[in-house]
């Protein structure tokens, strides 16, 4: 018998993580709320739950793929849903701080469910090829148990309990948000000086300097091209307000990420560039406002 494997939210992520569980052997139940988002997978096999407690209710675990945690309280967690997850088991793989997974660990764990979070490094293409790197935050025994559903995802590590895997995803994103402000700022300036580009990232490359994300995002910076997106701006602003949150609760200085949080954010206030890929924060360092 198939494992029966829950899917809500089917949005940039999620829907292509529907079809690649399909792929991988297993029967999946998808539910989103906007539901155009689900005909192109019922088109490729995937049932369609026509509610959240059905998919809860129907499946052996649930995948959650919601935008925050917020939106994850909202869909699955309110008084009416909650109940639905006795003896069900919830695998959250949406980034969302450390407190706020523990927070709903404890609600689904009170009604007698299971809860494993699962955040992941890597994008659509990732996804496609199962080479995701999925960070498991919850006990070997869960592990070993849920393995079969991420498998064909990608790698899974088991970094600690609960709060510790979506510590290490936000800590990553940090990454993302620093390291492409940076790269921008450095183009940007070698642009403006009228140095050779190519000749910059020759020495770069040769360096300790680099990072193999630069090359990823330099011709999109080059060409100011940040259509279809793997990754939108607006969720890099999103991560970034949530590890500055998390940060300042453990007695962190951020002021150097609070000048890339307020790029990142004049990107999508003044710049209408919150839907497009995340190296359209390079905009705002262009044309400071």
């Amino acid at each position: 018998m198939l494992m029966k494997v829950g899917l809500i939210g089917t949005g940039l992520m999620g829907g292509p993580i529907a079809l690649r569980l399909l792929e991988g052997g297993l029967d999946v139940v998808a539910y989103n709320r906007t539901a155009a988002k689900l005909q192109p997978l019922e088109d490729r096999g995937v049932a369609i739950a026509s509610s959240v407690k059905d998919a809860i209710a129907s499946c052996d675990c649930t995948i959650l793929m919601l935008a925050d945690a917020p939106a994850i309280e909202n869909t699955v967690l309110s008084a009416d849903i909650r109940p639905h997850w006795r003896g069900r088991a919830a695998i959250q793989m949406g980034t969302i701080g450390p407190r706020e997974s523990q927070a709903i660990r404890d609600k689904i764990v009170a009604v007698g469910g299971e809860y494993m979070e699962a955040p992941v490094l890597g994008s659509i293409p990732q996804v496609k090829s199962g080479t995701l790197q999925i960070m498991v935050g919850g006990t070997g025994e869960q592990l070993q148990r849920w393995e079969k559903v991420l498998a064909p995802l990608g790698e899974a590590m088991l970094i600690g309990e609960v709060g510790a895997a979506a510590a290490v995803k936000l800590a990553l994103n940090q990454l993302i948000a620093s390291l492409t402000a940076a790269f921008g700022l450095s183009l940007s300036f070698i642009q403006r000086q009228g140095a050779d580009v190519e000749i910059f990232m020759k020495i770069l490359r040769d360096s300790a300097l680099y990072a193999p994300t630069f090359d990823k995002k330099l011709q999109r910076m080059v060409d100011g091209n940040y259509a279809d997106p793997n990754f939108p701006t607006k969720h890099l602003l999103k991560d970034t307000n949530l590890f500055i949150n998390e940060a300042i609760a453990s007695q962190l200085n951020v002021a150097g990420l609070s000048g890339v949080q307020e790029i990142i954010a004049q990107a999508i206030t003044n710049l209408d560039l919150g839907d497009l890929d995340y190296s359209a924060l390079v905009e705002s360092i262009r044309n400071p406002i």
